[in-house]
């Protein structure tokens, strides 16, 4: 932990060097309160895990520079306070870009202590271009169908035709929507964020984001620090990096995450039957997916749809017993069922996978600059892929729209901060989304805020998630602003939850957690 930390100290202070303080678009914040009168009509949307969740929708306008021009409409949701003690609201997004945060809410209010829970609102909605906010963007329908090429460009032949989709996909998304992806971008998603402040009534909120939701609400405090009275921030990315340099930080840990389930896979050899050795495992692994590039299971899943369904195992461990059921059917029974289940279960791209990938496309191409010259992609990728080959170049491919996206780049936002109360940040040692540096980069930009870690950790977002450690601390902030204080790089740490057992019959039908279901994937 420690040596990757020092790592991270000679680089962030060279990169947020290069920032400009804001950028245009964010450089002239304007007051939601002046211009955001909007009444909201709640109404029971409740479901049967949610039941107490209320809607409602609210009018924004598409550019916040111009705010009685063309509106669009944000989707919200509710779990309303009971308690006579009241703090406020508590916006809540899972990340993405491109993730729905309706249903978070319900989850949220259903998951803390209800005593914590009951004094705040506790306020979900769908960014921008998401779900059933309006309008809701999918550039391509269809883009993830199998069977896609095989991610690797192993000859000038399946380069070409990764090229040829990636530029399709910004072409249709720039022919589809030229007059809305100029402001599809995360400042516009803040101040959205403020206007569903003032149309609450509320001079200030409390905020808690996973993921890409940690972006987002730094991005916030930075525009509006006095609008800020809490701040949780769950599996931080790194603000230096966005979003090419990210991404490529992502494919190293992934790789990781990749090896420690195939470790884990080792040491239930009695179940799995793939043997005991951990890198005669991986060698198995890429001989399935040399075998799956030459004849895909089901007609569906290929080398890159294998490299889909086994991501989400780097996300949340979970899954790991589903997918070593897979690999070790396809390995030693030449059965491709499970395999095919697997994909579907956990790699399947829907309508809504689609409206999330045209969302994360949108906001991180138009956030901050990407290389032009593929040549660029082409060296940087090839060098990671040598050390880290799990994931690299299906994780390029799912970006190189942004190499050819139609529209400018903006200049990323530093969200060094010292003025805010004390803000609370949990990160897992291990988490291949968001890698552990981008916590301690938050940290120390973050002036007096708290960071607890999950030492051990490999899973993204981890409060509420069984870890009795963790939310202790976020029950405490909830409560009351308690904040653990240290004097070492966290504040406080917490140990991992074990790595799950293999599947029994009682467990079969269990998808991993809630929570992770609902943060989706890409981060």
């Amino acid at each position: 932990m420690r040596k990757r930390a020092a790592v991270l100290c000679g680089v962030s202070v060279v990169v947020a060097g290069s920032f400009t303080a804001l950028p245009a678009d964010a450089s002239t914040p304007r007051t939601a309160d002046a211009t955001q009168a909007a009444k909201l009509t709640w109404k029971s949307c409740g479901t049967t895990n949610y039941p107490t969740l209320q809607c409602a929708s609210l009018k924004v306008p598409l550019d916040h520079h111009h705010p009685h021009g063309r509106q669009i409409t944000l989707a919200l949701s509710r779990v309303p306070h009971t308690a006579k003690k009241f703090q406020g609201p508590l916006l809540v997004n899972p990340g993405g870009p491109g993730g729905s945060g309706l249903t978070l809410a319900g989850f949220v209010a259903g998951s803390l202590p209800k005593a914590v829970a009951a004094q705040y609102d506790v306020i979900g909605f769908d960014p921008r271009g998401v779900g059933k906010s309006k309008p809701a963007l999918d550039c391509k329908p269809g883009y993830f169908n199998p069977v896609r090429p095989d991610s690797v460009p192993s000859t000038p032949a399946i380069e070409k035709a990764n090229l040829k989709r990636a530029k399709s996909f910004a072409q249709a998304c720039g022919k589809k929507y030229a007059d809305v992806l100029p402001y599809i971008n995360t400042v516009q998603a803040v101040r959205d964020m403020d206007s569903i402040r003032a149309a609450l009534g509320a001079k200030k909120i409390n905020y808690f984001g996973y993921s890409y939701g940690t972006y987002l609400g730094a991005v916030y405090a930075k525009l509006f620090p006095e609008r800020v009275r809490r701040l949780v921030l769950d599996s931080i990315v790194d603000p230096t990096g966005v979003w090419y340099d990210d991404n490529l930080a992502q494919d190293h840990a992934f790789n990781d995450r990749h090896r420690a389930f195939l470790a884990w896979v080792a040491k239930y050899d009695s179940t799995y039957k793939l043997g005991t050795d951990p890198e005669k495992i991986e060698a198995k692994w890429y001989a399935m997916r040399a075998a799956l590039a030459k004849t895909p299971a089901g007609g569906k899943v290929g080398a890159s749809e294998l490299e889909d369904t086994f991501i989400p195992g780097g996300y949340y461990n979970g899954y790991w017993p589903y997918l070593a059921e897979a690999f070790s059917a396809y390995v030693n029974d030449k059965n491709s069922d499970p395999l095919v289940e697997a994909y579907e279960n956990f790699a399947a791209v829907d309508a809504s996978g689609d409206n999330g990938y045209s969302v994360y496309t949108s906001v991180q191409c138009r956030d901050a600059d990407w290389p032009r010259d593929w040549s660029q992609w082409r060296n940087d990728n090839w060098a990671v892929y040598e050390k880290a080959p799990f994931m690299t170049w299906n994780n390029a491919w799912y970006n190189a729209p942004c190499a050819f996206w139609p529209t400018n780049s903006l200049r990323p936002v530093n969200v060094a901060n010292a003025k805010l109360p004390p803000a609370l940040l949990f990160q897992a040692t291990d988490d291949a989304a968001t890698p552990y540096e981008g916590g301690v980069t938050v940290h120390r930009l973050l002036r007096g805020s708290s960071l607890v870690v999950e030492q051990g950790g490999g899973n993204h977002g981890i409060t509420l998630s069984g870890n009795a450690c963790l939310d202790k601390h976020l029950a405490a902030y909830l409560t009351d602003g308690t904040v653990p204080r240290g004097g070492g790089e966290a504040d406080a740490v917490c140990d991992t939850l074990p790595d799950p057992e293999p599947l029994s019959p009682a467990s079969a039908s269990a998808r991993g957690s809630t929570l992770h279901g609902m943060l989706g994937f890409r981060g």
